[in-house]
């Protein structure tokens, strides 16, 4: 799914942990909105730019960093079926945009990174009936990306 919308850093930090790190994160690092995981490129990318960030642990694949005035941050899972960018407009305010798997967009709603009005419309003028809870499986298969 294509995504475009304007939201808050800490929302998009919160689904960055949801989909990442929220097992293994310190508490007291989750409770903080200017620490942020990172992670290598070549075990889906993590990057956030920033005026300054300091390293504060390494635990398993992922960095901890302590970041102030932050300008983007970049996203992509490990399968590469997950690309989002976030870039400042003003303050902690910035446009999110790329693509989200579905798993992803579960975490997007879960962070309320997005509405499920959003999503409905946006399954609405892709021609597809969004399934409300309660309603059984498709009996389509589809394969998966």
């Amino acid at each position: 799914m294509e995504i475009e919308v304007k939201t808050a850093l800490e929302r998009f930090r919160m689904f960055i942990i949801y989909n990442t790190c929220l097992s293994l994160i310190p508490k007291g690092y989750l409770k903080d909105p200017t620490i942020f995981p990172e992670r290598d490129a070549d075990k889906g990318e993590i990057y956030v730019e920033a005026a300054s960030k300091i390293e504060l642990a390494k635990i398993r694949d992922i960095r901890f960093v302590k970041a102030a005035d932050i300008l983007g941050v970049i996203y992509r899972s490990k399968t590469g079926n997950t690309y989002l960018k976030w870039r400042q407009i003003r303050g902690n305010i910035g446009r999110l945009t790329g693509v989200a798997s579905p798993n992803s967009i579960v975490n997007l709603l879960e962070a309320k990174v997005l509405t499920r009005e959003y999503l409905e419309e946006y399954l609405k003028q892709k021609g597809e009936t969004p399934k409300t809870e309660g309603q059984g499986q498709s009996s389509t298969t589809t394969t998966p990306q």
